[in-house]
């Protein structure tokens, strides 16, 4: 069974997913952040494919990517580092990223590579729902990548039901509209958004993400879907950091608190 349906069918609450940028702070770093967040108790993690145009992430994950980039992370470089990563990573791991470099590497290659080395699924923000449901389906089908789909307060419930019949892994649901960046709260527009979700009664859980920086916004998103999904606070704290580990660990205490 595919990672990510084996982790909801095994816990539908609490969970916390964390996003880094691959190659950020340095080049080899990407391994050694997967095995420190899952000995630290994190249940999913995002690898964030670094690319030069990012249109939906805010300054800090824009930086992260430029300086992955310039540290020389591609796509190659990023599966060379992770073919051994099954060894003993167990939880579920998600490429994230652009289109466009994973167009380059060749869309099949992509989903092929995943499958070889263990990765259970993509989430690609600028990759259309028709597109996806008429020519990229069938082969990540092929390969048991789950694709995810991203919902926001202006996504349509028609829209949203089509995404929830046609994918299986989980929705990613972005608390608003906005790029990605930390928040201290979610204002009452964005509690009005949860409340209309959940009462659609949704056959896929879901993450909620973007913004979530604390214990207010991590309590807010977990009451409110199966769990949350932190990025832009653990690549600050990446960045602050002495090391990966006091990055986990500071990143731990900020969510505790």
């Amino acid at each position: 069974m595919n990672r990510i349906k084996q982790l909801f069918e095994t816990k539908q609450k609490d969970i916390l997913s964390i996003y880094f940028t691959a190659g950020f702070p340095r080049l080899n770093d990407t391994s050694d952040i997967i095995r420190e967040l899952e000995k630290n108790g994190i249940d999913l993690i995002e690898i964030g494919i670094p690319f030069s145009d990012p249109m939906a992430d805010g300054p800090t994950i824009q930086e992260s990517g430029t300086i992955a980039l310039r540290n020389g992370m591609t796509l190659n470089v990023l599966f060379d580092q992770l073919k051994d990563i099954r060894k003993d990573v167990k939880i579920p791991l998600i490429m994230m990223g652009y289109l466009n470099p994973i167009m380059q590497y060749g869309f099949e290659n992509f989903c092929k590579k995943c499958k070889e080395t263990g990765i259970d699924g993509a989430i690609i923000p600028d990759l259309p729902f028709n597109d996806y449901i008429n020519e990229y389906k069938p082969v990540t089908e092929k390969y048991d990548v789950k694709v995810i789909m991203l919902i926001t307060p202006e996504t349509s419930d028609e829209r949203i039901r089509l995404i929830d019949e046609h994918t299986d892994g989980f929705i990613y649901m972005v608390s608003s509209a906005a790029t990605t960046g930390a928040q201290k709260s979610f204002d009452e527009k964005k509690q009005d958004y949860f409340r209309r979700i959940n009462g659609m009664d949704l056959r896929n859980p879901r993450l909620i993400g973007f913004g979530i920086s604390n214990k207010a916004t991590l309590d807010a998103a977990q009451a409110n879907a199966s769990g949350a999904i932190i990025g832009s606070k653990f690549i600050t704290l990446l960045k602050e950091s002495a090391n990966i580990k006091e990055a986990v660990k500071a990143l731990k205490e900020t969510l505790s608190k």
